[in-house]
């Protein structure tokens, strides 16, 4: 899809490949790196389309892949500056909820960008202003999860969207309140894992807890085997694919895939370049790691190494 985009790069082909390294399970590859650099951005994926929106240090520009064509292209300017957003796609409609605005102001905006006409428009705002938290979908409702208000203050808000209807309601919260957490739908439920306290990766957490709509109630799962935040997760065959992170010093190239039905976890080859603050999204049984920052704090890349499972 090309029409309203400013510009479109042509597509570079595989990097490099790094073997997994002794018994873990996947092998990594180079991809088609992107046309800005971006990290603490939202990245959400609508069929053979990723889509990455806000920014840490203020670009507006969307970017946009197109994971069949292996080629990048830069879309409209979102509404004003933004980073540390949640976001989800429905309906060929890209939603985009809160995030973080002057600094570390939380807001509860929420916009949508439509699929055909890549044209912005306002949907009703949040009960309450979040920002790093996650967004999942199930059976058409879209769960905001976790998080943080002004300040990098963690709250336990867990907000249900109602895209037809334009409407929220208030689920049962979190058990754990988080930010810089992942989110991930899998057989009509949610689960929450890992994130930090308070907007400070010294404290980050293993936590795993598990929502059920059909009972409105959180339960917990084993604990991820490595404590961060800031990770990338995403959904492949039934299971939760976790990467990266960070510490105040250090990024994670920890990556590691957690299975609902058993209720454990396998260690994966690790990520060539340890990152935190990027996305993951799935196309032809692969996972794409997009952008992120390969040092602790502020930093930014347009790095994409993509996963190859070869799970047992």
């Amino acid at each position: 899809m090309t029409t309203g985009l400013r510009w479109v790069l042509a597509p570079a082909f595989a990097l490099l490949a790094c073997a997994a390294m002794g018994h873990e399970p996947g092998q990594w590859q180079g991809g088609v790196q992107g046309p800005q650099p971006r990290s603490e951005m939202a990245v959400v994926q609508d069929g053979d389309l990723a889509y990455l929106i806000g920014d840490y240090v203020g670009a507006t520009e969307v970017l946009i892949y197109d994971l069949e064509a292996q080629s990048w292209s830069v879309g409209p300017d979102f509404p004003y500056r933004v980073h540390h957003p949640m976001a989800a796609a429905l309906d060929g409609d890209i939603y985009v909820f809160g995030g973080y605005v002057n600094g570390w102001e939380a807001i509860d905006a929420v916009w949508v960008l439509d699929g055909e006409t890549l044209a912005w428009s306002a949907a009703a705002p949040m009960p309450s202003p979040l920002a790093a938290g996650g967004a999942a979908i199930v059976d058409g409702k879209i769960h905001v999860i976790g998080g943080s208000r002004s300040g990098a203050v963690n709250t336990d808000a867990h907000m249900i969207y109602d895209p037809q209807a334009d409407t929220w309601k208030i689920a049962s919260p979190i058990p754990t309140p988080r930010d810089h957490l992942g989110v991930v739908a899998i057989a009509g439920e949610i689960l929450a894992i890992g994130g930090r306290v308070d907007g400070d990766p010294a404290f980050n957490l293993d936590t795993v807890e598990i929502y059920d709509p059909q009972t409105d109630a959180w339960r917990s799962g084993a604990p991820m085997p490595t404590a961060r935040s800031g990770v990338a997760a995403t959904v492949l065959d039934g299971k939760a694919f976790i990467f990266g992170g960070e510490t105040r010093q250090v990024t994670f190239a920890e990556a590691e895939a957690y299975d609902p039905l058993t209720d454990n976890w396998t260690e994966l080859a690790p990520l060539p370049t340890p990152r935190h603050g990027f996305g993951a999204v799935v196309h032809e049984g692969q996972i794409l790691t997009l952008m992120g920052a390969p040092t602790a704090g502020g930093d930014r890349s347009n790095l994409v190494e993509v996963f190859v499972p070869s799970m047992p």
